[in-house]
């Protein structure tokens, strides 16, 4: 069984909700977790979370919500559902960093995404798809020369790559994207920074470098334009909006943030699903063309990326036959809605046929739905293309490490061999 795959245990049931915003649930066997989150699906209603930090979203406790449609409905209506604060369980001296559209309601968060989208909509897919492809090739062909060993680098310089190219920053930059990055979603990760102050501290610390670094890149792309995404944020846009540097700032984070981790982690899981079912992988390689879509939605909704995100009740209201009143804190599982068995017939099951594939990897839909999916999409397809393609052998060699993380599903070590 592959590490990314879960069979429900049957173990006594909880008679009370684990911690989730603790990394080593989430570090449990993923039969483990199917069980908790089997046992959600079950009840009537979403499950409140009792408070365990004195600070922040969580003090006063929180609702779990783990039903596909649960998730659907609050994402539906952003009006009663606030996204303030969506990622953020931090103490307030970060906030500044993740004051992104991701954390934002409207009319801020739609003035935000229709800045960006036009640097990042579906139209430019095709130019994304030619640099993926190009970079991709690079990379494997890199991995050959190199010979087996670790793959997470690998993985990452896909998204690194991509992102640098569209935003002109330079080669020689990615190893100082890659650090900031582990640093800033590694940070809850015990063997990473063992000290709680010394964690917070490299995080901040990260958090600050990347925002000094945009800081430059802005000021250089004012002195000289180019055909770049950032010259293109700076500016100011047709209709006289234009972002201010926090904005740029917070943006930027977000983006190689989220746009890397993301892809990067299902690149990892793809390997990991594949090596674990030989079947599934032989079937990919028999038609890539025919069957690339239906993988790639596959490994987003088993491997899941992202956790979790979190909203607020605007105000007094029901979801679902279930009642919130103002400021009640709720957190979307996604994990959980991609294994809900109303919605995935044998949810534990990787199949790359699968059809219809309604997971909700980036979302559901609605005004917070992940700008940068069909991108994702993109870059993890032409990964797999040359990979395949030049090492159709390619595996998993060992057992992989996985990240303790919260928000994250990723690994921090995973070695291939071909």
């Amino acid at each position: 069984m592959s590490p990314t795959e879960a069979t429900p245990a049957s173990s006594a049931k909880a008679t009370r909700p684990p911690d989730f915003m603790d990394p080593s649930f989430w570090l449990r066997p993923h039969a483990e977790r199917a069980e908790v989150f089997e046992r959600l699906r079950a009840l009537p209603g979403p499950e409140f979370v009792p408070p365990r930090l004195p600070w922040g979203p969580l003090a006063s406790g929180y609702y779990a919500l783990s039903k596909h449609a649960d998730i659907c409905e609050v994402s539906r209506r952003p009006q009663d559902f606030s996204s303030e604060g969506a990622t953020a369980i931090l103490p307030p001296e970060m906030d500044e960093f993740y004051g992104s559209m991701i954390n934002m309601d409207n009319p801020e968060h739609s003035r935000l995404r229709r800045i960006v989208a036009r640097s990042f909509g579906r139209g430019m897919a095709p130019r994304f798809d030619t640099m993926s492809r190009q970079v991709a090739r690079r990379i494997v062909d890199e991995l050959i020369e190199r010979g087996p060993g670790d793959f997470i680098r690998p993985a990452a310089e896909m998204p690194i790559a991509v992102l640098s190219t569209m935003m002109g920053i330079p080669g020689e930059d990615y190893e100082f994207l890659f650090e900031r990055t582990n640093t800033i979603m590694g940070g809850a990760d015990p063997e990473l920074a063992a000290d709680p102050e010394k964690m917070a501290a490299a995080v901040l610390g990260a958090l600050r470098d990347l925002g000094d670094y945009i800081g430059r890149l802005r000021d250089d792309r004012l002195a000289r334009p180019g055909t770049d995404v950032i010259t293109k944020l700076v500016q100011v846009q047709e209709d006289g909006e234009q972002l201010t540097n926090q904005e740029l700032v917070s943006f930027f984070i977000l983006l190689i943030n989220a746009g890397m981790e993301t892809t990067r982690n299902a690149i990892a899981q793809a390997l990991v699903l594949l090596t674990g079912h030989p079947e599934q992988r032989q079937l990919l390689l028999s038609d890539f063309e025919l069957h690339a879509k239906g993988a790639v939605e596959e490994i987003l909704r088993v491997g899941t990326p992202i956790n979790w995100m979190r909203r607020t009740a605007t105000g007094d209201c029901e979801m679902n036959g279930h009642r919130f009143r103002k400021g009640d804190e709720i957190f979307l599982f996604y994990w959980s809605a991609n294994h809900d068995e109303k919605v995935f017939a044998d949810p534990y099951r990787f199949d790359i046929t699968r059809d219809p594939n309604p997971h909700l990897s980036f979302g559901a839909v609605g005004p917070h739905f992940c700008l940068g999916a069909h991108l994702a999409r993109i870059e993890i397809i032409a990964m797999l293309r040359e990979l395949l393609a030049s090492l159709p052998d390619i595996r998993v060699e060992g057992e992989p490490v996985r990240l303790a993380s919260t928000f994250i599903e990723g690994f921090k070590e995973l070695s291939c061999t071909f």
